[in-house]
């Protein structure tokens, strides 16, 4: 599962940090086991992007719902004026492809690069070159993994990330062959907005992809990990949707 700030500066930063908060309680909750492999601070708040590999039961089935983009309004902390900012930030879910699928990439097609991985400082700081970026040039999907452990895990948690990516872009483009896939795909997380989250003037979070429009108005017990209400609505509905 990766997230990624989108529009709204800092607030959207910020929102990012908050939605791995939100997935990292879920995952919690829900006894699977999580492993931030890349995490994309600011420099001023929140993050970037950060990537989470998520393993349980199930995980990818509940969790895949969760692809799209979340929308965010509030009073923003960091708008002196105490003006509503609305922010965004996309959230992009892989299934483990495992053993079961290959993916043959032509090494031509990749451009690596290495560089010291940020995060805490003290005795977690990173002093060599271990963390991996990786540029599948013909689509342009960037793929990066900066885990406290070796540049050879590094590389091969990346490798299997993009080869999942790839692998979900052909499914959805219907080509047969990592050749075909041509262009700018850099965009292709952000897809249509899924989820509202108003903390102001008023509280409510509400999915717009229902028919329903499934609504919670407790955001904290949401921003704490509470999904299940909205994941099970998506899940009854494509349920009704493929038996009908």
């Amino acid at each position: 599962l990766s997230i990624h700030a989108g529009t709204g500066g800092v607030d959207a930063m910020d929102w990012a940090e908050m939605l791995m908060r939100m997935y990292l309680r879920y995952c919690d909750q829900h006894g699977f086991k999580t492993d931030v492999v890349d995490l994309q601070n600011d420099t001023l708040a929140g993050i970037k992007s950060c990537t989470i590999v998520i393993s349980g039961i199930n995980a990818y089935g509940y969790l895949r719902s969760e692809a799209g983009v979340h929308r965010l309004v509030r009073i923003s902390p960091f708008n002196s004026a105490g003006k509503r900012q609305t922010s965004f930030a996309a959230v992009e879910v892989l299934p483990d492809m495992g053993d079961s699928i290959e993916v043959n990439i032509a090494p031509n097609d990749l451009k690596i690069d290495t560089y010291r991985s940020s995060g805490a400082g003290g005795q977690h700081v990173n002093t060599t070159d271990s963390a991996i970026r990786i540029t599948h040039l013909p689509t342009n999907i960037v793929v990066t993994c900066q885990n406290e452990r070796s540049q050879l895990y590094n590389k091969e948690m990346a490798m299997k990330i993009l080869a999942s990516k790839l692998q979900q872009l052909a499914e959805q483009q219907h080509k047969e062959s990592l050749d075909e896939l041509k262009g700018d795909m850099s965009q292709v997380t952000w897809g249509a907005q899924i989820r509202s989250y108003v903390f102001q003037p008023y509280t409510m979070v509400k999915d717009v992809r229902t028919n329903a429009g499934t609504e919670v108005g407790n955001v904290s017990a949401v921003m704490d990990g509470a999904l299940d209400d909205f994941i099970r609505a998506k899940l009854s509905q494509e349920a009704k949707e493929r038996s009908s």
